[in-house]
């Protein structure tokens, strides 16, 4: 069993800050890849940012010079730092990762995710 966790969500005005903060935990040998993803009501799922085991970054175009993602190896955690927040960056961000699982003789890949976080920009 492998849970992702999601916390730091919240309302804030437009231009204002927030952290997002991601916990993984469970029967977990490497995880490969962590990823936010974000969902505005009415539209479809969009990839925010990822970062890979070794520290391969990419962003969104719309978010690319005000979210900076980082990540934890050791710790299994991911977050993700918005900056300059705009009306248009409210959605419920979610967490996923691929991982390696353990099970009793052996491993298997899972993709994992989330419930999310609410993050609304308003004034």
């Amino acid at each position: 069993q492998v849970q992702l966790v999601e916390s730091g969500g919240g309302l804030v005005q437009p231009g204002g800050s927030l952290r997002l903060s991601c916990a993984a935990s469970g029967s977990i040998f490497n995880i490969l890849l962590m990823a936010w993803y974000r969902q505005a009501p009415g539209k479809e799922r969009e990839l925010v940012a990822r970062v890979t085991h070794d520290g391969r970054i990419d962003y969104a175009d719309s978010v690319k010079g005000r979210f900076t993602v980082s990540r934890d190896n050791a710790k299994n955690t991911m977050s993700l730092q918005m900056d300059s927040l705009k009306a248009e960056d409210t959605a419920v961000y979610i967490c996923n990762a691929e991982i390696i699982a353990t099970m009793t003789g052996g491993y298997y890949n899972m993709d994992a995710w989330g419930e999310g976080t609410l993050v609304t920009v308003s004034s």
